[in-house]
């Protein structure tokens, strides 16, 4: 079946526009490929060519076959493959043709040639419920003697389900010994493609040095992959595109559901997400009607970049988990003499303080019937946790109080989970950039007077030239939308904290200031109140209470724009680019594709589930329905080249450049554990890019002249990151430097950074008060109730104004799944296949890498263990940092909540 009419025109014009740099041959060549009918890519366009090609050899190669049968947790399925046993009674069901790397088709040069079709003769007769794991088989080859190293194979499935092909081995191979092909892929029923299923063996090629015989093929699945751009994609499409977020709002539920499209404007540029192709709502053309919430887990990706079938039951688990645990507790509040307000901190550790059983409940039997199979068949997990106990978080396991002290307020800036944001102050008092035309005079109302006392002696102008002096600066980005985010129900601050770097190289806040717009207009500037340090009396209240502001904050921050964009949004556009411009032959692909696994499923997932009007996100961190917009607004500075680790210290101005130290770099603040395990991880991925890369650019202009590489970065900058396209800053991708720098970043972002801000959610945000992500009522003052309600119970008043008890159930089950490794969890230096690469070269620098992140991680035990030396890794909480630990050495496949772990990707 080829295409039509419109889908062949729609998919020229598509391939004309992504085929980047390839000469006017090869362009012609794989355009009139494309028409003559994309399912006769291997094996010719007429039965008779066919019968002749695959006549059968004399020599014999055996293969062994490893795949996964589809996990069977309902009954559809459950059907399904007790239907695919019993037609395996009937005849062959699944075959397998080798393709020749060396020659091409005698009777057409411009095809390869292919050998006679195998098949599994065992597959297996139990019901996939049963016969879980790994299946092997083997298969004989019969080749010719001319027909050379096989350098592709095409796979057919006859069977009415999927499975999963995770690699094939040619065992026997004349003149080569083994062939080796790294799959990893669902593969479904042949009437669901328009061409075959081809993968190739694991040998790395530049798209110039591909094999005569594979280079159509090449070319031709990657047309596959780009898809025509028409209609809605199911999941077997294998299709990457991109897509503007369209998919946040529901109008046709009303106007308070609605929301604007972030992407392809001036007012609110974004990253592009992948296309589903579902149909735009009835009340607004240009927003893609959303799926119900027990479809989410069907949301259109292509099938290879969903979760793994361990990691799927983890995750569902988790949530049937989390759902459970919610309304029990809320259950429980009913009972309260205040619902839905945590009467006291007692009642915050009753969370966490022997569990919670299931009542008897008629409401809870109703939940367990709206639960999918899958979740209530994986009540107890493969990570051993039970069912209906909230873990004691870390921040308060050895001291239930030792997260109000201000050095750990301070501490959680440098080792926390938002460790990204804290910088040098440069100019005293600190000003905004905001325009004063529009928002008044942004000048802070901190003085000397309020911070010197707490300075050692020093005075404002020598903290500032002793590099002394930071400031964490939630002012700029949340000013704006002060108004708009208090007629939400919430009442928060824009606000600005002071710090000061003691002599025992520990932080100490100075001041915070709070801001809201001047009630005559905003075109006034800002109300701002300044407190300061108190241990005493009613001002310790109040201290207390502005720390919570300012965590508020940063919270919001942390889950907008550390975690959300500038990990999981930003990285899409990559991960699309690059199944679209980089074959699976590519060295670069196969550096890649270990930090893109996941990616845009969990994205997928959060913006059904999290980011959507009325989410779990708006509920539960104070910008509410303004959430995605405000991160929208600060995607307008994004700057790709500043999101290397070295990069952003020097931008923040917490390192300078020294040619003396290690890596050139010298922290003012020495004890920074995020920015020193940070470092050694960043110079070992970019030394481990640099050894890869080499092998395969000898030169520059091997670079220059690659033509998927250049399609591939044209396609992100241009499309991918589309609203930033004419930002000066973009590397050229010229030379080795710019290619190294870039991929360094690329997975640091997506391996490093993401778990130093993901993996320690629950640690220190599990337990509310320190993270709290809600302010709910304004700061007491003199002379009103609040006020004196304050001096008499300053701990119910501190509980009333930061988050409510259902917004903090839900905050709290969302972050214990985020912070939970799966069972299957790959860690930096691993990989899924020791023999993902063909090049030993290859190879051996990849263990040199997994040996030095084995070095850092003792390194880091070894730090961690000198806490007399290094105050900040471990803190008054006595929590030791090991966010950046790469956790190589495991190979355990437990997971669970063990805050260590560097994930090869964005998987969660």
């Amino acid at each position: 079946m080829g295409y039509s009419k419109q889908q062949e025109q729609a998919s020229t014009s598509s391939i004309a526009n992504h085929v980047g740099t390839a000469s006017e041959t090869e362009k012609t060549s794989c355009l009139s490929f494309l028409g003559t009918g994309l399912q006769t890519v291997c094996c010719g366009g007429s039965k008779s060519k066919k019968k002749k090609e695959t006549k059968m050899g004399n020599i014999r190669v055996v293969a062994v076959v490893v795949l996964q049968m589809k996990n069977v947790l309902d009954f559809n399925d459950f059907h399904a493959s007790l239907h695919d046993g019993f037609k395996e009674l009937l005849g062959h069901r699944v075959s397998l043709q080798l393709v020749s790397a060396v020659q091409a088709d005698p009777e057409n040069e411009t095809r390869p040639r292919v050998g006679a079709p195998a098949f599994l003769e065992d597959w297996p007769k139990l019901p996939a419920a049963v016969a879980v794991g790994d299946s092997t088989f083997k298969v004989e080859f019969y080749l010719d003697e001319e027909f050379g190293t096989p350098g592709a194979f095409i796979i057919r499935n006859h069977h009415k389900s999927e499975f999963y092909l995770k690699t094939v081995t040619l065992q026997n191979v004349p003149g080569k010994g083994k062939v080796h092909f790294a799959c990893y892929s669902w593969v479904y029923p042949t009437d669901k493609y328009k061409y075959d299923r081809v993968f190739f063996a694991n040998q790395s090629y530049l798209p110039s040095l591909t094999p005569a015989p594979l280079k159509t093929l090449r070319e031709t699945e990657l047309m596959h992959l780009r898809g025509d751009g028409l209609g809605k994609l199911r999941e077997w499409d294998r299709v990457y595109d991109y897509a503007f977020y369209n998919d946040l709002g529901d109008p046709d539920k009303g106007e308070d559901k609605a929301r604007p499209v972030l992407g392809g404007s001036v007012q609110y540029p974004y990253p592009r997400r992948v296309r589903t192709g579902r149909p735009p709502t009835q009340s607004d053309p240009k927003t893609e009607s959303r799926l119900s919430v027990l479809a989410s887990f069907n949301i259109y990706v292509p099938r290879d970049e969903r979760f793994g079938q361990r990691k799927m039951s983890d995750v569902l688990a988790s949530a049937s988990k989390s759902i459970v645990q919610v309304l029990v507790a809320e259950s429980k509040a009913l009972f309260d003499k205040t619902p839905n307000e945590f009467d006291t901190f007692q009642d915050v550790f009753n969370l966490y303080e022997g569990g919670i059983k299931l009542p008897d409940s008629p409401a809870l039997d109703k939940v367990k019937d709206m639960i999918p199979l899958e979740m209530i068949k994986e009540l107890v997990r493969s990570d051993g946790e039970q069912l209906l106990k909230f873990p004691m978080p870390q921040v308060i396991q050895h001291d239930k109080s030792a997260w109000r002290t201000d050095e750990e307020f301070a501490r959680e800036m440098l080792a926390g989970i938002n460790p990204v944001v804290i910088s040098r102050l440069e100019e005293f008092p600190p000003e905004s950039k905001l325009d004063p035309a529009i928002y008044g005079p942004q000048t802070s109302t901190i003085t000397a007077e309020h911070i010197e006392k707490f300075l050692q002696g020093l005075t404002v102008e020598e903290a500032l030239n002793k590099h002394r002096l930071f400031i964490l600066d939630h002012y700029e980005a949340i000013m704006p939308y002060v108004n708009r985010i208090n007629t939400t129900g919430n009442n928060i601050y824009a606000s600005r904290t002071l710090l000061f770097l003691k002599d025992d190289g520990s932080l100490t806040p100075l001041a915070i200031e709070l801001c809201l717009p001047n009630h005559e207009g905003q075109d006034h500037g800002a109300v701002r109140k300044v407190y300061t340090p108190a241990d005493d009396g009613v001002e310790a209240s109040l201290w207390q209470l502005a720390k919570a502001y300012a965590a508020v904050g940063d919270s919001g921050n942390h889950q907008l724009i550390s975690h959300w964009l500038k990990t999981h949004a930003t990285m899409e556009p990559f991960v699309i680019a690059t199944n679209r411009q980089l074959s699976v032959m590519h060295p670069i692909y196969k550096l890649l594709r270990p930090h893109l696994r996941d990616t845009m499923y969990i994205n997928a997932l959060g913006r059904q589930l999290l980011l959507n009007a009325g989410g779990v996100l708006e509920k539960t961190i104070f910008p509410a329905r303004y959430s995605m917009e405000m991160s929208a607004a600060v995607y307008k500075s994004w700057n790709f080249t500043e999101q290397g680790l070295p990069a952003d210290l020097l931008k923040r101005g917490i390192a300078v450049q020294d040619s003396s130290r290690p890596h050139g770099l010298r922290l003012l603040i020495e004890d920074y554990p995020y920015a020193v395990d940070g470092l050694e991880i960043w110079f070992a991925i970019r030394d481990w890019v640099h050894d890869y890369c080499s092998i395969y650019y000898k030169s520059d202009h091997a670079i220059q002249s690659d033509t998927e590489l250049q399609a591939w970065w044209h396609e992100v900058r241009y499309v991918g990151h589309g609203d930033k396209k004419h930002e000066p800053w973009w590397p050229k991708m010229q030379n080795l430097h710019e290619l190294v720098e870039s991929l360094t970043t690329i997975i640091w972002v997506a391996s490093a950074l993401h778990a130093a801000v993901n993996f320690g959610q629950y640690a220190y945000a599990g337990f509310p008060p320190n993270r709290p992500t809600l302010s709910r009522r304004f700061m007491p003052e003199p002379g009103t109730k609040e006020y004196a309600e304050l001096e008499k119970d300053p701990d119910s008043v501190f509980l009333k104004t930061i988050t409510a008890q259902m917004q903090a159930l839900l905050g709290i089950s969302g972050i214990e799944i985020l912070s939970r490794h799966p069972s299957d969890e790959v860690y930096l230096g691993q990989n899924i296949d020791k023999e993902w690469s063909g090049e030993e070269e290859a190879l051996a620098a990849f263990r040199r890498f997994g040996d030095r992140l084995v070095y850092i991680e003792n390194r880091i035990m070894q730090m961690n263990a000198e806490s007399d030396k290094w105050k900040n890794r471990n803190g008054p909480v006595r929590v030791p940092y090991t966010l950046l630990y790469p956790n190589t050495s495991d190979l355990s496949a437990v997971g669970g909540l063990t805050g260590k772990g560097i994930p090869n990707s964005i998987s969660i």
